[in-house]
Formats: C-alpha cells, structure tokens, sequence
C-alpha cells in the first residue's frame, strides 16, 4: 500500500528540554493506528507537527507527498485534544460551519450521525457535558472524506459504553482509503480496530509495529503497553 505520512529524523525540544527525539515512521493509505503513550510522552507534539501547528522542528514531515501546509490541511481532517468550537454554538450552526469551510464535509452524514447519539441539535456546547461536547466534535471531523483522520484523544469524556459506540461509529464511517492516527492512553478499549501501533516513550518511537505481530507472542497491546511505560506506575 502507498505511503500517506512519512516522518524522517523528527526532533522538537522546548528550551533545554526535548519532547521528541529523532522520531521516524511512516503509515500506509487504510491503516488505522494507535499512537500510544502516558502523558508527556510527546504524542500531542507529534500531533502538531504532522497538522502544521508547530513548524520549528527539525527533521522531515510529508502528507500525501508534501511537507505541512495548504494542500495537507485539505486533506487532513485533525481533532485536536480540546474542543475548536466556540461554546455559544450549537449543533446546527457547527455543522453550517464547516460545510462553508471544507469542501469535503458531509452535512446530511453529519446530521444523521448527531441524531443517532441523542445530540439536541439546538443546544449550546457550554451547556452540554464534556462528553457530549467531545461526540459533536468527533462527528463532525469523521463527516469530512478525507485522507488523513488525526485524533487526539477523542474518547477521553466519554462512558466505556459510548466509546465501544464511537469507536464503531469510526470504523463504520471513515473512508476505508484513508489512515487514521488515533493518540489515546485508553489501550484496552480501543486497541481493537487497530492495524498498527506506535508507542512513544520520553520522546523516542521505541515500538512501531503491526498488532497481529504483537498478538503472535502471546501478548496483548495492553501488555506490551504496561511493560513499555511500567514506569509510569
């Protein structure tokens, strides 16, 4: 299969402080991967770089053949790790939103989607629950047809039975062509629907392997998970 992301020698420090260490992977068109760590690990700096949001990195980022820019923003659908809306929107006025925005976007999937999960349509996000909140935003980055699906940390509001049911919503609804990144520290729910794992630890890509390879040993992702940041605990 193609190539969709290809990183090569990514290095991001803060001051004297390095977040990311010579991280490089790359991911193929259809693949769904996880990209797992604790918190500070550099998952969400990784994340910012592939989106464009941060560009004083060395080392090579491309998407769909070119570094970050216009053309990936087109086809890179990106749910970052806090909600993008503004909270005196509803629903309906997020869905006009961004169908006035991108050229990709599927408002009658959108709508349809938002009523399967009990969304009041007219109801202000700073009135909803942060898990409701995360659902309207997951929606409508998976109602976009494109490439590249980059989400970071879209379940971490919600109830495990909502996030079986969101997880089967994004299995059922992303374009089968397209990659999806998925940043979670939530292993066991969702380490399911991947192909592929990614695992960084202060910084360094320490595993980059398919799951069926890793269930071949015997293990589970959650396994190799807990001996990899054992630490942290």
């Amino acid at each position: 299969m193609n190539e969709i992301v290809k990183t090569d020698g990514l290095y991001k420090a803060y001051g004297k402080k390095s977040v990311l260490e010579g991280v490089s992977f790359s991911l193929a068109q259809g693949e769904i991967v996880g990209l797992l760590g604790p918190n500070g690990s550099g998952k969400t700096t990784l994340i910012k770089i592939l989106t464009g949001l941060i560009k004083d990195h060395k080392g090579v980022v491309e998407i769909d053949g070119c570094a970050p820019g216009v053309h990936t923003k087109s086809v890179v659908a990106y749910l970052p790790d806090k909600s993008y809306l503004p909270d005196w929107m509803r629903p309906t006025d997020a869905i006009g939103y961004f169908a006035d925005f991108y050229k990709d976007f599927d408002s009658e999937k959108a709508k349809e989607m938002m009523q399967r999960f009990g969304v009041d349509m007219n109801q202000r996000l700073k009135t909803m629950s942060k898990g409701q909140q995360e659902k309207v935003n997951l929606i409508l980055v998976i109602c976009r047809r494109a490439k590249v699906y980059i989400l970071d940390e879209p379940l971490g509001g919600l109830d495990p039975a909502s996030r079986s049911a969101i997880l089967d919503f994004i299995m059922e609804n992303y374009s089968k062509e397209a990659t999806v990144l998925l940043s979670t520290h939530l292993v066991n729910d969702v380490e399911r629907i991947f192909n592929r794992v990614l695992m960084i630890n202060n910084g360094n890509l320490v595993v980059n392997a398919p799951v069926e390879k890793i269930r071949e040993t015997g293990k589970s992702v959650e396994d190799v998970f807990k001996e990899v940041f054992a630490y942290v605990w």
